[in-house]
């Protein structure tokens, strides 16, 4: 029922700016913008043209326009659409969204027009949650990452996968059939390698949604040290900005502080520690817990020293190949030799390139792969469905019947569409798209 409704929204950032695109999306979408459009005909031109004319309001022009028109099929929703593109005062939107309510429209729910794309067949639920992603990308590794779910990297490989399961799962299913005639149409083997390979290829993802969520979060970068090495100058530096007090007092920062800065299109998130030394104090002593903490976090740790011992405190239980190590205060004389990392002086912005080029290499060392699982619904499916595609195996390693084998292999296919929208409840779709932007 709601489908059979047209609906409008605008689909720009709402606020003044040199234009505002207003989405109309439907089967009465031409026959109620020409009632208030004066120019051609819109029901009668072809799909994926533009053309001018003026929105009026009876004999009143409120403000001339363009019309992009998308027709059926050949369109986002798959439905009659139309863009329109005004000028970007709120009382020209608002004026125009209410003559098109007023001539038969409904505003959009969030998310809706997305949403119809998915319910008419456009996309699958993975490519529909990836529009909001790539809306939402900030950096060029999370770009990449959702401009792949959206063209269908991840549901291909899924789909294929779920087609052999089906396949053998129907076999098994007509075994029951032939219950008492005790024949096997599905061959065990055959059945045993194809879920290992299912399995591996679930196994992968799931192994990749910590590095996703690190593209979607951005790589955590912690800088520590001794008190007073120079931490906070760095991260102000980095950062252009005075983000962290700078003082000479030792232990001026007494908690974690966080901030991003982009590099050469990956998203960094810089986190500057309490300097790490023992002491009584009760706040100084919460901050440096929170560093450790941090440390452990994080996927590049600066180890930054200003020639003081670098107490084994410092290196923690993270690997080796998460450090670069850093001394600060170069620009003093007795500083400079005898140091086997990066040398700089924060403070004079001296070696700071050199070091965003470490930090650059040590992140490309983190291979991207082409799928990379950011979405956490998808994480648990993932690991539900891989879970009982393991009861397969079990049972096909003890020989139990065709009929116990049939309800996990079902129960995984289960989890699977889940995944892609092809088994989906109405509860699961009202979630997924109210998190949308209206308009989109």
């Amino acid at each position: 029922m709601i489908q059979l409704e047209t609906i409008c929204a605008l689909s720009t950032p709402q606020g003044i700016g040199a234009i505002g695109v207003i989405r109309v999306s439907g089967d009465r979408t031409f026959e109620i913008i020409n009632k208030i459009f004066k120019g051609k005909d819109l029901s009668k031109v072809d799909s994926h043209t533009i053309h001018f004319g003026t929105i009026r309001d009876g004999g009143v022009i409120v403000d001339e326009v363009l019309i992009a028109v998308f027709k059926t099929p050949k369109s986002f929703t798959k439905e009659d659409v139309a863009e329109i593109s005004c000028h970007g005062s709120d009382y020209i939107i608002s004026y125009v969204l209410k003559l098109l309510i007023q001539n038969g429209c409904r505003m959009a729910q969030a998310g809706e027009f997305t949403q119809r794309a998915f319910l008419n067949g456009q996309f699958d639920l993975v490519q529909a949650e990836a529009v909001a992603d790539l809306i939402m990308a900030d950096s060029e590794a999370a770009h990449k990452t959702a401009m792949n779910l959206m063209r269908g990297g991840f549901s291909n490989q899924l789909k294929v996968l779920r087609e052999e399961l089906i396949h053998f799962a129907s076999l098994v299913e007509l075994e029951l059939d032939f219950g008492e005639e005790d024949v096997e149409f599905a061959e065990r083997d055959d059945l045993k390698s194809l879920i290992l390979k299912i399995q591996n290829f679930l196994k992968n993802l799931i192994d990749s949604f910590d590095a996703g969520n690190v593209i979607k979060e951005g790589l955590p970068v912690a800088i520590i040290g001794p008190p007073n090495a120079g931490k906070s100058t760095l991260l102000n530096v980095l950062l252009n900005e005075e983000r962290a007090i700078v003082t000479e007092i030792a232990g001026t920062t007494r908690d974690v502080i966080e901030d991003i800065l982009f590099i050469e299109g990956i998203k960094f998130r810089f986190i500057d520690t309490a300097g790490i030394r023992a002491t009584k104090d009760v706040v100084e002593s919460i901050g440096i817990e929170r560093s450790k903490d941090a440390m452990r976090r994080a996927e590049i740790v600066l180890l930054l020293t200003d020639n003081q011992i670098i107490n084994k405190d410092f290196i923690l239980d993270f690997e080796e190949d998460k450090i670069i190590k850093v001394r600060n205060k170069i620009d003093l004389a007795e500083q400079k030799e005898n140091f086997d990392g990066l040398q700089i002086s924060a403070k004079n912005n001296i070696g700071i390139d050199a070091l965003k080029n470490a930090i650059i290499a040590k992140a490309k060392l983190k291979k991207q792969a082409d799928t990379m699982l950011t979405n956490l619904r998808h994480y648990e499916h993932l690991i539900k469905a891989s879970e009982a595609l393991t009861e397969v195996l079990n049972g096909l390693d003890i020989g139990i019947t065709g009929d116990f084998l049939a309800q996990d292999i079902r129960l995984s296919l289960h989890h699977l569409g889940e995944i892609t929208g092809a088994i989906s409840s109405d509860d699961l779709l009202a979630n997924i798209f109210s998190k949308f932007c209206i308009g989109k």
